[in-house]
């Protein structure tokens, strides 16, 4: 297409794209036109007349042809001409910035690597791009993987672990600073993965940074945009934490070109140990396949798993059958406030239901009767010993708040803003139950909670009756997948044990979920009645809330229709409290990537907050790494005075495998530790994965700076093109365009229209 433009319009698109059109007559302007609009209203005229036995549109239509042609040589004598600001030879400067990452070793150009496809262009001054540069400019030659210039692209290793693509033209520009730079070529299969690193800016603020330094750059796709056969572990979402002896659900996402309809195995191992399999079947070929496994954790401490696809035949990217994540499996107490307005079967069973459980702690609150109080479950005589709790530091203890049936108003201004506090600030997780006293019909629709629950609640008169309602649950497709609901050992066993449980009761008029929220479980009214949420969670601040209207869901324990040795209600207690308490931070919050490259710089941040977890700064923080030969260093923090409470420190590893993160803060008397975090310190994989051509970076990039994208096999352009650069050091060119081909085949067609349409009419 350039090639044709060229041909008729005498110059490139990018001359077009930089300049600016005016003229440059011999004869002033106002003749020339002046001249031409007498001459076509002769003609015009002469026509006309000669054309008198001609219908109106035939004498219209040669008038039109006749003037086209008068205005066109018009616009020739007025020598239109394109102003471009043009390189000058020899005195600028143009970099040429080369993918070396591992992800260029792919051979997917003809057979060949796209690392020999960028030395043919770039290797060696004898290479075709350097050698149509270097016949104008100084041309030098960096990389992506490390700061520098390169002497000799041909003896490059392309093992760069990860790609900053961004980040590295801005090195190269802010390296050539005060050169005369016309522009920078880069040559990239558009791979960056360097958005994850701690404190990186995003891609757009880079954008925005390139676009304002005005050198434009030039991106050359090296690899194929389409792979023919290809397996993907695309995504795996996988919880950073988990209680000892849960079952952690893993989600898998399998992208695949060229195996539709096939059956493979996907794999977990655990430290080689394989702990989950699960057969899949992949769907139409380049649609991706979820997967959905059930991983048991016993034991405490950091699990390595690997999820993989076996490497099949023909697949043009071995690397990226598998991903890693490490879980750290966590084994203490989480204290679980329940706070319950009246005794009612509820708190048996949800007592009853934990007991077992090593991991929970379920402290009860239960008003026997004005200002007294049973307390079950506490640490000591004094816990909740005036009822419920009066400072943030008291409720802040817990780690999960349980709301019975119990009024409002039984709390005080201070304590619904706390408990509001303690969601939102705090990250502790909210079960609001239902019950007589409980969401409007215990007075909350106009409370500070009532942002917090994911229900809307409409306000109720105190002289409404309460009356319970038959409902029968009803698993929506969220509600199927959250770990809360999984009370069986597969999928398909999950969704017909909720089809077959038995109806509740409810008293509560709860209306529709808020727009932010997920219904897990809806209620139905009869056999055909209308569905409206039964159980639903929303995300508010830091923290979760759930929201269960059913009065009586113990009789999903005592009902006639379940047997003796059902858990089905027991697991779903244990599983909503172990998701509530689920990432709630401790008051010293570690912040570490889950994994680095060797000899890559680990930053770690830790969060300090005091006893009613407000952020303190002044506090001395360290941590001590631990590697796995056991050696111990100790690294000091240093407080981010434009962050409170957030403290920074980094480290390097000396070796592979899983470092174990002890971080500890100390302000005053008081000091508090941590809980372990691990950071894994392997190879990254990175580069292999979405490892199609990404044209859309490589497009953006070039957009915004002023540049063009090509493809590798018109390279060479970039070397016409960057002449009009507006960079550097360049000078002022007026290029004739009245002479450009077009014009005279656009004259041709108004003349020989013209002479064709008078001798078809019979026209003299």
């Amino acid at each position: 297409m350039d090639a044709l433009v060229e041909f008729l319009f005498k110059y490139r698109p990018a001359a077009f794209a930089r300049g600016v059109l005016g003229v440059d007559p011999l004869i002033p302007a106002w003749l020339v036109a002046a001249a031409a609009v007498v001459i076509a209203a002769l003609g015009g005229w002469t026509l006309w007349r000669a054309a008198g036995s001609a219908s109106l549109r035939t004498r219209a239509g040669l008038g039109a042809l006749r003037v086209g042609a008068i205005a066109l040589l018009a616009w020739c004598l007025c020598r239109p001409v394109l102003v471009v600001a043009e390189s000058i030879d020899q005195r600028n400067v143009v970099a040429v910035l080369l993918d070396d990452s591992r992800s260029m070793r792919i051979a997917d150009v003809n057979g060949a690597s796209r690392a020999s496809a960028a030395l043919h262009l770039a290797g060696g001054p004898d290479s075709a791009l350097l050698r149509a540069l270097g016949a104008r400019y100084q041309v030098r030659v960096y990389r992506t993987s490390a700061a520098g210039r390169v002497a000799n692209a041909g003896s490059l290793a392309f093992d760069g672990a990860r790609t900053r693509l961004l980040g590295a033209v801005a090195r190269v520009e802010d390296e050539l600073v005060g050169a005369p730079l016309a522009g920078v070529v880069v040559l990239s299969d558009g791979a960056d993965n360097g958005g994850r690193d701690v404190g990186a800016p995003s891609t757009q603020d880079q954008l925005s940074t390139l676009r304002a330094r005005g050198v434009p750059v030039y991106t050359v796709g090296i690899g194929s945009a389409r792979f023919g056969k290809d397996i993907e572990v695309a995504q795996l979402e996988v919880p950073h934490h988990a209680l000892r002896n849960a079952t952690v659900l893993l989600d898998v996402q399998i992208a695949q070109r060229g195996f539709g309809g096939a059956t493979l195995p996907v794999v977990v191992e655990d430290s080689g140990r394989v702990v989950a399999s699960q057969q899949v079947t992949f769907p139409r070929d380049g649609e991706v396949a979820s997967v959905r496994l059930r991983v048991p954790v016993p034991e405490p401490g950091a699990r390595m798993w690997r999820v993989r696809v076996a490497v099949q035949p023909g697949e043009e990217v071995s690397e990226n059958n598998e991903r890693r994540a490490v879980v750290t499996v966590q084994d203490r107490h989480e204290k679980v406030l329940y706070v319950e307005g009246e005794p009612r079967p509820e708190i048996k069973f949800a007592r009853r239901a934990v007991e077992g459980d090593a991991q929970l702690q379920l402290v009860t609150l239960l008003r026997s009767a004005k200002d007294k109080y049973l307390r079950l479950g506490v640490d000591d005589s004094l816990e909740l010993v005036n009822g419920f709790p009066t400072t943030r530091a008291q409720l802040f203890g817990y780690r999960a708040i349980v709301l019975g049936s119990i009024e409002a108003s039984f709390f005080t201004g201070d304590q619904l803003r706390m408990m509001a506090d303690f969601v939102s600030e705090r990250g502790g997780g909210l079960l609001a139950l239902g019950g007589r006293a409980s969401f409007a019909e215990g007075g909350f629709a106009s409370t500070t909670l009532a942002d917090l629950l994911p229900i809307e609640m409409t306000p109720v008169s105190r002289g409404d009756s309460l009356r319970a309602t038959e409902i029968t649950a009803v698993a929506t497709p969220a509600g199927l997948r959250h770990p809360a609901l999984q009370v069986e050992g597969s999928d398909s066993a999950v969704a017909e044990r909720w089809r077959t449980l038995p109806p509740l009761t409810t008293v509560n008029a709860l209306g529709r979920a808020k727009a932010g929220a997920t219904v897990l479980l809806e209620g139905r009214t009869g056999e055909r009645g209308a569905l409206r949420p039964l159980l639903a969670f929303q995300r508010y601040g830091r923290g979760r809330v759930l929201a269960l209207g059913a009065q009586d869901d113990w009789l999903w324990q005592m009902h006639a229709d379940i047997a003796v040795d059902d858990s089905t209600h027991e697991r779903l207690w244990r599983q909503m409290l172990r998701w509530l308490v689920s990432d709630v931070p401790d008051r010293v919050e570690p912040l570490l990537p889950d994994e680095a490259g060797p000899g890559e710089a680990v930053v770690l941040r830790a969060i300090v907050r005091d006893s009613a977890f407000l952020k303190r700064n002044g506090a001395s923080v360290s941590a001590t790494v631990i590697s796995p030969s056991g050696a111990e260093q100790v690294v000091p923090f240093d407080w981010a005075v434009d962050r409170d409470g957030e403290y920074t420190a980094s480290f390097v590893p000396d070796t592979d495998g899983v470092h174990e993160v002890r971080v500890r803060a100390v302000a005053g008397r008081d000091t508090v530790k941590a809980a372990p975090g691990f950071v894994r310190v392997v190879e990254p994989i990175d580069e292999y994965f979405g490892a199609e051509r990404r044209d859309a970076l490589l497009a953006q990039l070039a957009s915004e700076t002023g540049g063009r994208r090509y493809e590798a096999d018109r390279a060479t352009d970039v070397a016409r093109d960057i002449v009009y650069s507006p960079s550097g050091s360049t000078q002022v060119r007026r290029l004739d365009i009245w002479d450009m081909p077009v014009v005279f085949v656009l004259l041709t067609m108004l003349l020989g229209g013209e002479w064709w349409w008078r001798r078809r009419r019979g026209l003299r």
